[in-house]
């Protein structure tokens, strides 16, 4: 399954620096100039996950096969964007087509790294950006908008709610508000997600600090978590400097660099793991002697849908769920124990997946 966050930022706040480190590569350019990401660098990463080392040596799988996420690196927004600043145009239709946004806000101070306002101001950066993906989003709906109102009239009933969800989008961007603002009905939600907007995607704010700040923040970043508690979002403290450096080290190499910091784990882990949780993903696992191996799926998933992750033959053709928590398959000791202990049930086709699932589907097709 194809998650994908989009990196995003002014020119010069380290998104570049923060994706080389999320994909241990070079691949995206780090220089002080604007506009040196040319083309978005897409990097699929593996999602952090203590449980399955665990459910690994209990079962005493050769191999562990975690889930993994996409980040894409978009190259830095200016004032002007929407109307094709910069490389505005391009770049924003490369949003458009990813799930969530990472904003990368530049909380550290630094002669040699130009900034492009001239000052340092992470919530001016925001607003910056954030500015330019409403004024796209208002532009495209406002071009949509005709074709749609004459469907309308004749009774196109997808027309209709269409209209209807411009018209809640438009009312948030006309005040100055991202369309994630709107109050959107359960039953109209797909509906929404089909629009497209770029400010209507869920969104993690990255306060990329100094390294003396890495442990604790820093003045700039606390004004980065206010504003994301103020609007119910969530927010990381990074040093994206740091962290290139910690993904070119060998394991206990980085152990001994992490201590020496005061950090518990890489800063990229909190980030995986928040864009993960962003996107209302959860994970479940299969184990046997081959591989242990963590798949992921939305929060509120089925059994069936679930099995679908697999191989839509799983899905097509699923008969039960032989499904194990994760808590009872450590407790008992593995699928054996766990079985004998009347820890392992079989679910149907209304089962609601929980995360830390272990899973065995029966199917036939």
């Amino acid at each position: 399954m194809g998650f994908k966050c989009a990196i995003v930022g002014l020119p010069n706040v380290g998104k570049s620096t923060l994706f080389n480190a999320l994909t241990q590569t070079a691949s995206a350019a780090a220089e002080n100039y604007p506009f040196c990401t040319i083309e978005p660098n897409v990097g699929e990463v593996p999602v952090p996950e203590d449980r399955l080392p665990i459910i690994a040596a209990i079962g005493e799988s050769k191999e562990q096969i975690p889930a993994r996420m996409n980040f894409v690196d978009i190259a830095g927004l200016v004032r002007g964007a929407s109307k094709g600043e910069g490389l505005g145009n391009q770049f924003l239709s490369n949003i458009r087509e990813t799930d969530a946004i990472a904003y990368v806000l530049r909380c550290f101070d630094d002669d040699d790294v130009t900034h492009v306002e001239g000052k340092i101001d992470p919530l001016a950066d925001l607003d910056v950006v954030q500015t330019e993906l409403m004024l796209a989003d208002m532009e495209s709906l406002e071009k949509r908008a005709p074709a749609l109102q004459k469907k309308a009239k004749n009774g196109d009933k997808e027309a209709i709610l269409t209209l209807k969800m411009i018209d809640l989008a438009m009312a948030e961007l006309n005040e100055g508000r991202p369309a994630r603002c709107a109050e959107i009905d359960k039953d109209d939600r797909q509906a929404w997600r089909m629009m497209q907007l770029l400010t209507s995607k869920p969104v993690l704010y990255v306060a990329n600090v100094d390294e003396d700040s890495a442990a604790t923040g820093n003045d700039y970043s606390a004004t980065v978590f206010a504003h994301a508690e103020a609007e119910g979002a969530q927010a990381v403290v990074i040093s994206a400097q740091i962290e290139s450096e910690i993904a070119l080290l060998d394991d206990e190499e980085r152990v001994d660099y992490l201590e020496a910091l005061d950090l518990k784990e890489p800063g990229l882990n909190r980030l995986i793991q928040t864009g993960y949780k962003l996107l209302g993903l959860e994970t479940y696992f299969t184990v046997g002697p081959k591989e242990a191996r963590a798949w992921t799926f939305h929060e509120g998933w089925s059994a069936p849908r679930c099995a679908g992750v697999i191989h839509t033959d799983f899905e097509r053709g699923f008969i039960r769920a032989e499904t194990t928590a994760y808590e009872d398959f450590v407790e008992h000791g593995g699928e054996q124990g766990a079985k004998e202990a009347g820890k392992t049930r079989q679910e149907g086709k209304t089962y609601i997946v929980q995360d830390g699932d272990i899973m065995h589907f029966k199917f036939n097709v």
